[in-house]
């Protein structure tokens, strides 16, 4: 592709739960990092998510463009800052194929650009749970500090026995080894994360608990409106008050089921992302780590003359390079990460007191509402037996 994608997605949602064979699930969200694409004018090339496809200078990454992980919008758009240009990639439309060796989900990737540099406007393919992965994968390889959502399912089922073989002595021995002197910002990172996952992870915890609560108490509550009524048919004298209490559970039962569907549709998908945002930058920590394990076993094998003078300078300037930029990615994109985190957390919170807030308001305007049809009813009823 002529130029780099200077911009960074706006939201980073996990990408798209592994279904029968570990290629599908019921979840359409995923996060299409663009930049890790390079589409050149052969059409060939265009397809998203092509294997063939080459990934992108690490320093074609940008932190000026704020990101958002809300689940619920499976939409993700670049932005070019001088010329507004604009690059959407929708993922939607999982459709589940049976063959004779394996069940699998495929999904709709639709891109749409106004940019130049492609051939066509519009773009459709379809791809497997399989090509995310290996998409990630990727990305992980080529950017080992980029922040890239975890996938849960991926987690559930977890490494292979090949993958588990790829990793090398060298790469587990280093991540025991740790490193000597972790910069101070690359360490206060590191406590924020561990702190930043506890509390999110209990929050997210309570959250689904007080949910499962408030869904058993409407269901609780959804049965007590018809008994007030059924009881009416017997008394005679308290029909209006029966059937009154009866319509306002109705009416409560009804404001509770919107602000739990936007509890559950808002707030819970966001809490629990950035649970898993937590388990993948201690993930990235890690890896940052390594790079400069290795580097400190280098310098101390030159230190010794260990190795050959030559290769160990030239790997050695090769090692410095790699931990500069990795580095750069990721104190880059933690800062986008962190401004992200805070504006979705602040969104999903205020939604949720707003939600309260409106429900509790409907419920008391409507007993309130009741209480005084029954004082009317009361002030009325010494005057009508005045003789």
């Amino acid at each position: 592709m002529e130029g780099e994608l200077s911009a960074a997605p706006r939201r980073s949602s996990g990408l798209p739960d592994g279904g029968a064979g570990g290629d599908g699930g019921d979840s359409p969200s995923a996060l299409l990092p663009a930049e890790a694409l390079d589409l050149d004018g052969d059409e060939d090339d265009l397809e998203v998510f092509s294997k063939d496809a080459s990934l992108m200078d690490m320093n074609s990454l940008s932190p000026l463009m704020p990101t958002s992980p809300l689940s619920m919008i499976n939409q993700v758009k670049f932005e070019d800052e001088p010329d507004l240009k604009d690059l959407f990639i929708t993922v939607d439309e999982p459709e589940s194929h049976v063959t004779t060796i394996e069940t699998f989900i495929t999904y709709r990737i639709i891109t749409k650009t106004s940019r130049g540099e492609f051939d066509s406007s519009e773009f459709e393919v379809r791809r497997r749970y399989q090509d995310f992965l290996w998409l990630k994968g990727r990305l992980e390889e080529a950017h080992p500090t980029l922040i890239i959502p975890e996938l849960s399912s991926h987690k559930k089922q977890g490494p292979g026995l090949l993958s588990k073989v790829g990793q090398t002595v060298r790469a587990v021995a280093l991540s025991l080894r740790g490193v000597k002197s972790r910069p101070e910002e690359f360490a206060e990172m590191s406590d924020f994360i561990e702190a930043f996952s506890q509390k999110i992870s209990l929050i997210d915890k309570i959250s689904q608990r007080i949910c499962k609560e408030e869904r058993e108490y409407f269901d609780e509550m959804r049965e007590y409106g018809p008994i007030h009524v059924l009881w009416s048919e017997s008394e005679e004298d308290l029909v209006d008050t029966l059937r009154g209490v009866a319509s306002c559970i109705d009416r409560c039962c009804r404001a509770m089921e919107k602000r739990l569907s936007g509890l559950s549709e808002a707030l819970l998908p966001v809490v629990h992302e950035y649970v898993l945002y937590g388990e993948m930058l201690m993930g990235v920590m890690k890896r940052r780590d390594q790079i400069q394990a290795e580097l400190e076993s280098r310098l101390e094998a030159a230190a010794h003359k260990k190795a050959d003078t030559d290769l160990l300078t030239a790997e050695l300037g090769r090692l410095e390079d790699r931990l500069e930029c990795a580095n750069t990615a990721l104190k880059a994109d933690w800062e986008r990460w962190r401004r992200s985190m805070r504006s979705d957390l602040t969104a999903a919170f205020r939604d949720a007191a707003a939600r309260n807030v409106q429900y509790y308001e409907q419920c008391l305007a409507t007993w309130e509402s009741f209480l005084m049809s029954q004082t009317d009813l009361h002030t009325k009823e010494p005057s009508e037996d005045k003789p």
